[in-house]
């Protein structure tokens, strides 16, 4: 049987030695290896880290992908996570481990990234019409008969230029219609044009018409019952889809897919279907946020917001106290996720960073905290929305919860 995900090359990253590279970690771990650092166990603090530093928890990322792949399995639908989230070909090893099927990426360079530890399944959640990108695909293909890659055709014109880049291929390349939403991002808007995609990618030799796909959340993260009822339409839209289109799918199976973090309950509850036409169904999820979850977009909107557990935090210093209730902190939009919200200060309750600069945050100190806020302190921070903090960082430790070191996650950003 073929690895999902090359083990011998994602083990080779703990021969790596650590050097100045990587911000945030003690000098003292320079000339180590990753692996000799985990092996050792040191406490991250006291091996004086150059703060700020973003740290991952074990016991959270542990009890992530086992939430999740009991989830899966409970509904029937298959997982293909989101590999841009962390880039990092550690967790995704984890992910595969956990029962994910695929890989989803959103680019070709972010599949070729995950190609060179050998994963060999990919889903590019986009239309792909780059003519250099297109040839990588079908030269994968070609030199490799267990490597997979579905991507989406959202227009004619799309299909007509990747039957002009994937000329010669030997394998055809597996497509679904996108779907998209009015106001939203990509994907086809009517259903009398997503017949016409679905049979112009039918009729193209160069590719494999082989389900329906879409992205729900492409107009928000709104839960409450107006929110997930125009959720729930769209969704219906795509089961509509592939029952329409039963017939022209070339495959024995079905796919039907969609999914972010924070509707894969509904998609998962609108897309089993079952099987059209004679061909079974396979829903397919794509959430990436789920492993590390976090202390503030899906902590509000995650269907396992229950039972999921923040694992990625970012610790600095305090810096200055310029003025009674505020604090300067050794942080900022170099270190730290704002795109959905600031972070979140986990030992002061009643604190908030309300600004950041490049590398400065403004803490705000609750009034029965001010006396424990002092210039050098180490504070811990939650974060919303782990996709942009994790391309500031080239290795984060993961820790135990004794604050040791017990692994260090390379990403490639």
């Amino acid at each position: 049987m073929v690895e999902p995900i090359n083990a011998a090359a994602v083990g080779a990253l703990a021969d790596e030695p650590l050097d100045w590279r990587f911000k945030g970690l003690p000098a003292s771990w320079w000339g180590r290896t990753a692996g000799q650092i985990s092996s050792a166990a040191p406490k991250l603090v006291r091996e004086e880290a150059a703060g700020p530093v973003c740290v991952l928890r074990a016991g959270a990322l542990s009890h992530n992908l086992a939430t999740m792949a009991g989830w899966c399995r409970d509904r029937g639908v298959e997982l293909a996570p989101h590999g841009k989230t962390h880039m990092a070909p550690q967790l995704l090893r984890r992910q595969f481990e956990s029962g994910a099927s695929a890989v989803t990426v959103a680019t070709i360079s972010q599949a070729r990234t995950y190609r060179a530890f050998g994963v060999r399944d990919f889903i590019v959640a986009n239309e792909l019409v780059d003519a250099a990108g297109l040839r990588w695909v079908a030269s994968e293909c070609d030199a490799d008969p267990e490597f997979r890659l579905m991507c989406w055709v959202d227009s004619v014109a799309g299909v007509q230029q990747m039957a002009i880049a994937l000329q010669g291929a030997v394998r055809p390349v597996d497509v679904c219609v996108e779907i998209g939403l009015p106001g939203g991002r990509t994907g086809v808007r009517e259903a009398a044009a997503v017949d016409e995609v679905a049979r112009a990618a039918a009729e193209c030799p160069a590719l494999r018409l082989v389900g329906v796909a879409g992205y729900e959340a492409a107009l928000g993260h709104d839960i409450s019952p107006d929110g997930l009822a125009r959720i729930t339409a769209y969704l219906l839209q795509l089961r509509s889809a592939v029952e329409r289109l039963a017939d022209m799918f070339e495959t024995d199976s079905v796919v039907a897919t969609a999914g972010g973090s924070t509707y894969f309950d509904a998609v998962a509850d609108v897309l089993s279907i079952g099987s059209v036409g004679g061909r079974q169904v396979r829903t397919i999820v794509r959430s990436g946020c789920y492993l590390t979850h976090d202390h503030g977009l899906y902590a509000r909107t995650s269907p396992l917001r229950e039972g999921l557990r923040p694992a990625l935090e970012v610790w600095a210093q305090v810096m200055s106290r310029p003025e009674q209730d505020l604090a300067l902190l050794t942080m900022g939009r170099r270190d730290v996720s704002f795109d959905q919200d600031m972070p979140v200060p986990l030992e002061l309750p009643d604190s908030r960073v309300t600004k950041l600069n490049d590398q400065h945050a403004y803490l705000m100190i609750g009034p029965d905290q001010q006396a424990a806020v002092k210039v050098g302190s180490w504070l811990r921070f939650g974060i919303s929305h782990p996709c942009t903090t994790f391309d500031k960082w080239q290795m984060i430790p993961v820790l135990d919860d004794d604050d040791r070191v017990v692994d260090l996650i390379r990403t490639f950003f």
